[in-house]
Formats: C-alpha cells, structure tokens, sequence
C-alpha cells in the first residue's frame, strides 16, 4: 500500500465532500474536514472514528478558519493533500434578479472561504516543501449557463486564483483547478431537477476521482484538470 497521506477537505458533511472523505479513508489516508455544522458532521463522524477528524469551521470566517488551521498543523502537521470543496450556488434566477445577500453569500464561501484556507495552510505546506492543493471548480467555471451567474463568477475565480497561486509555490509543490464533471448532488438537482439522476452518483464518482486526485504531484502545478471520465 501507498504511504498513508493527511487529506484536509472542506465541505465534508454532504455530497462531493463526504463522498471523498470515506474514500480517501477507505483506502488508507487520514482525513481532516470541516463542514459548517456539527449536525451536519455527526453521521461522518459515526462512520469514520479516530484517527479521522471533523469540526464544525465555516470557511467563509476567516478567524474560525485560522483557529482549525492552528489546531490541525499542530496535531497532524502540514497536509499532504488540501482540498477545498467547500461551495454553494445560487437559486437560479437571471443576474439582476439575485439579491444582492445571496450573490455575496455564493462569493463569501465559493472564493474567500478557499482564500482563507489557502492563507492558513500554504505557509506549512511551503516550509515542509511539498503538497498538493486541489481547488474544486466546475464546468461553470469553464463555460456559463443562463441564471446561475453568480456560481459561474465564483468558479471563474477559482480557477484564476488558483493558476496564479501555482505561479508562486516553490518547486515541490503543486495548485491545480479540477473540474469534477457533473455529478447527482443536491446541487446539480437544485439546477436540473430529476435529470440529476442520468449522472453518476457522488460515491461512484468518488472511486474514480479520489485515486486520480492522489496521483498528482508537482508536474501538475496550475493545469487546469477535469476528473477524468467525468
């Protein structure tokens, strides 16, 4: 077996992210993820005991952010693998007719909730040398849709932040934007309804996307990758 790696993951309790991190966990690396409640936590934290952890950490506070950050380097050390997943979309609308609350809400958690994981883990990641940081995107941050402006902003973002990160990382290192592909999520339902149920299931995917996510290494820094069959 491959040597067991530290995965910290965001948006654990659902979806993509809890998918993930039962695989991840499944295949031997230990998993480090926060979601944005402790409810929403308890049933990952039943199926996954010592020596995985979870805590409740919105991403989009930056001082919360800090305090996991200060926490989990000190326990597990710098990550080997960072994957920010953490996201929400828009109720779909035309632009002008999203509130103005809810487009900062997509914005805060979509691109500052990444920016402040990024500032409170690459510092150990640099100084340790090497890691791999995964910013979660989208088809939507590659291509656009009518009323779904907002996330199609906020991945568009994600994927610019994280080629210029790749630019300043040291050799060892590696920042790479991923396309996930289109997966039955809550989110993908909430934009297609039942013809979410034509795409692969957020466990399927997991199998194929969580051993192509720990292959990558510094060869990899700033492509802009899509999981591969997605």
């Amino acid at each position: 077996m491959a040597k067991a790696r530290t995965i910290v993951l965001t948006g654990v309790s659902r979806g993509l992210g809890r998918a993930m991190a039962l695989e991840f966990a499944r295949l031997g690396h230990k998993v480090v993820g926060c979601a944005r409640s402790q409810d929403a936590l308890a049933g990952l934290k039943a199926q996954l005991g010592p020596p995985h952890e979870f805590e409740a950490v919105d991403v989009a506070d930056d001082e919360a952010v800090a305090r996991w950050a200060r926490h989990v380097l000190h326990k597990f050390k710098a990550p080997d693998l960072l994957v920010n997943n953490a996201a929400i979309i828009n109720q779909r609308a035309p632009l002008w007719k999203v509130p103005s609350e809810e487009f900062a809400a997509v914005m805060e958690v979509n691109v500052k909730g990444v920016y402040h994981m990024l500032r409170h883990f690459v510092p150990a990641m640099v100084a340790r040398g090497e890691g791999v940081i995964i910013n979660i995107s989208s088809g939507w941050g590659r291509t656009t849709d009518a009323e779904v402006a907002p996330y199609c902003a906020s991945k568009f973002a994600i994927e610019g932040l994280t080629q210029a990160l790749a630019q300043e990382l040291p050799p060892g290192l590696a920042a790479v934007p991923l396309n996930p592909g289109i997966i039955d999520t809550d989110m993908l339902r909430s934009c297609f309804g039942d013809s979410a149920a034509l795409y692969p299931s957020p466990e399927k995917w997991a199998r194929r996307a969580v051993p192509f996510m720990l292959e990558l290494n510094g060869r990899d820094n700033g492509k802009p990758l899509t999981v591969p069959g997605s």
